[in-house]
């Protein structure tokens, strides 16, 4: 198997004295899409939170790369190639699409160098490659706040993707979607994989079958299952876990 890009090794993040993540050992090999599902309050976000550095753990290790990042200032792990979509879009609304992401492309760069007018020629390439990409080349120069609400987070996964990253986080990425928006995502989401490691957390179980990866139940603040989509909904720890929903229900949505 090999070395996982990403591993938590016997995590505990505790607050207050409740254990977010309980002795949690979870791993992310490199290349390809893996999802995370979970009750609410099972500690998913906490675990995003966790990899990224904003929460620290009492225990355990967060091994990125063969490197032990537990420790290290969220700032630097971004540098290293981690970069996280949160659930709600942060575009800014009063930047049009094209800003947006030139502001991103830019954003790892010191601060002389911001201060340069403009984008550099390799810079330019890369913000037409994720207009491209996202499906939002011919509304470049329109204001974010004008785009749908799944326009928004196309236009965020892109600001996240426009770093080339290693690792990307993606924190229920089709919430608010239309059917035909959550279609267009996990498009989208298999193409970064071709290049790069995409961990998602989401409820929407048909999206998450489109997504074709390895799934871990998370419950708890522990890692109860892990397999393909069709071994986890047919689990029985899996569908107690939703609070007792009959199957049907986990089948729709988790």
């Amino acid at each position: 198997m090999g070395t996982p890009l990403l591993k938590l090794d016997n995590v505990t993040v505790s607050f207050s004295g409740f254990k977010a993540l309980n002795n949690l050992s979870f791993a992310v090999a490199g290349g390809g899409a893996k999802i995370l599902i979970g009750p609410n309050g099972s500690g998913k976000t906490t675990l995003l939170d966790t990899i990224t550095g904003k929460v620290r753990p009492v225990s355990g290790r967060v091994i990125y790369k063969g490197k032990d990042i537990t420790n290290y200032p969220e700032h630097r792990i971004a540098q290293m190639g981690i970069r996280r979509k949160f659930q709600t879009p942060g575009v800014l609304g009063n930047l049009t699409v094209r800003n947006n992401l030139a502001l991103a492309v830019r954003r790892e760069k010191n601060l002389l160098y911001n201060l340069r007018p403009g984008l550099s020629a390799i810079e330019e390439k890369r913000v037409f490659e994720v207009l491209e990409l996202i499906k939002l080349t011919e509304k470049t120069d329109r204001l974010a706040a004008e785009l749908s609400h799944g326009e928004k987070q196309w236009l965020e996964i892109g600001m996240v993707v426009v770093g080339d990253p290693e690792l990307i986080l993606l924190d229920e990425p089709t919430a608010g979607m239309t059917s035909q928006e959550v279609n267009e995502t996990a498009l989208l989401i298999k193409k970064l994989t071709e290049k790069q490691t995409v961990l998602v957390i989401d409820h929407d179980m048909s999206f998450v079958e489109k997504l074709e990866g390895t799934v871990s139940v998370l419950h708890m603040g522990s890692l109860i299952k892990e397999g393909d989509i069709q071994t986890i909904r047919q689990d029985p720890e899996v569908i107690s876990v939703y609070l007792g929903r009959p199957r049907e229900a986990l089948n729709a949505r988790a």
